[in-house]
């Protein structure tokens, strides 16, 4: 049996941006799909809100390591004398456990504590 598979084509750019001007308006508009954009994107979706997410190259390609230092604390960079990340990060974490202690382990165990 031999089968010839077709290539799969993505739509073109022009072509989806047709097809968003067809729609009604979006609640929210998230541009960047790294890691901090989708989970935006997420929440606000699963809240109800017509989301649409916008991402010039492929979602997570440049998803920073930065945004899960904020989420862990970055405690471990403490042995690094990075004190400056270390204190931003347990600042924005703060402000994560208290908007959306679901995305945030309360434990330590993830800092390598």
């Amino acid at each position: 049996m031999n089968i010839d598979p077709k290539p799969i084509t993505p739509p073109s750019r022009d072509r989806i941006l047709a097809q968003l001007d067809s729609v009604e308006p979006w609640d929210v508009i998230v541009i960047g799909g790294g890691a901090t954009g989708l989970g935006t994107a997420v929440d606000a979706a699963a809240r109800g809100y017509r989301t649409l997410l916008v991402e010039a190259e492929d979602f997570a390609k440049g998803t920073s390591s930065k945004a899960t230092k904020l989420v862990h604390g970055g405690v471990r960079y403490l042995a690094q004398g990075n004190i400056s990340l270390v204190r931003e990060a347990l600042h924005e974490r703060g402000l994560l456990a208290r908007n959306a202690p679901h995305v945030v382990a309360l434990g330590l165990r993830g800092a390598g504590l």
